[in-house]
């Protein structure tokens, strides 16, 4: 599986998948979220509704799956990410959860390409470095075949300089 990482935009991405970072309630927020909710239109909101009528809010570090409404990929994979509290074990086992349930639906449905945010780096205060550490680990323990690439989308540039040293750290 190939790993890439860029400064961008997520909503813009090419790929079979993108993953939000949703809130619990799966109804839209800042950051990410909002992004997310605005560029694919009504049809995400609508998606979300229906998985929340069905079985309540998304707990952290689960992942659900909604159509991708106005945006180039076929899928947006909701993942709700922990809020940074100092229990490093606890929060860091959320985040790993939500890097592989993401990875597992993403499989499941068939995605050969998925692009991820940096998840719980903004309002949820996680520290990057770690957070990137857990995503990247994850990610490269995840043994697919069908999932051909995977994008880390990085907002910024520290992270995109985290993620850049984890994937090619210097000789």
């Amino acid at each position: 599986m190939k790993i890439e990482v860029i400064k961008g935009d997520i909503t813009k991405i090419n790929t079979d998948a993108i993953v939000n970072a949703a809130n619990s309630s799966l109804l839209g927020g800042g950051g990410v979220d909002g992004a997310i909710h605005r560029a694919g239109g009504p049809q995400i909101l609508e998606d979300c509704r229906a998985i929340r009528n069905r079985q309540g809010k998304c707990n952290t570090g689960e992942a659900v799956v909604t159509t991708a409404g106005n945006l180039s990929a076929q899928y947006v994979i909701h993942t709700v990410g922990p809020v940074w509290n100092d229990d490093k074990e606890k929060s860091s086992k959320l985040l790993l959860d939500c890097y592989k349930n993401s990875l597992l639906l993403a499989e499941n449905l068939g995605v050969k390409t998925i692009a991820f945010p940096n998840i719980s780096t903004g309002i949820y205060k996680f520290p990057k470095e770690l957070a990137a550490e857990i995503a990247v680990d994850e990610v490269r323990k995840f043994q697919s075949d069908i999932i051909e690439k995977v994008i880390f989308v990085c907002f910024d540039e520290e992270n995109e300089e985290i993620y850049k040293k984890l994937l090619n750290p210097p000789l």
